[in-house]
């Protein structure tokens, strides 16, 4: 919070599972439908789910969001 004054807005983005390399052995193992049961939306997030909240964060719309820990799993965590 110390860079606030400064106009600085620092934020953390806390994906769940997106469909990257990191999640390649879940998909080869079968175990995919597994994990998507219990994301509500019923998908894995994709590259650019992460990428439009990032753009939106370093967006004059997010001006007054600071110190925040931002979600994003399709519902993961609600489940």
């Amino acid at each position: 919070m110390e860079l606030t004054p400064q106009g600085i807005n620092v934020n953390a983005i806390c994906p769940g599972a997106i469909d990257t390399d990191m999640v390649k052995g879940v998909k080869e193992s079968g175990q995919l439908e597994r994990v998507l049961v219990r994301i509500p939306k019923g998908r894995l997030g994709q590259p650019e789910d992460i990428t439009n909240l990032a753009v939106f964060l370093a967006s004059d719309e997010s001006d007054y969001i600071s110190g925040a820990a931002i979600v994003i799993d399709g519902g993961w965590l609600t489940t």
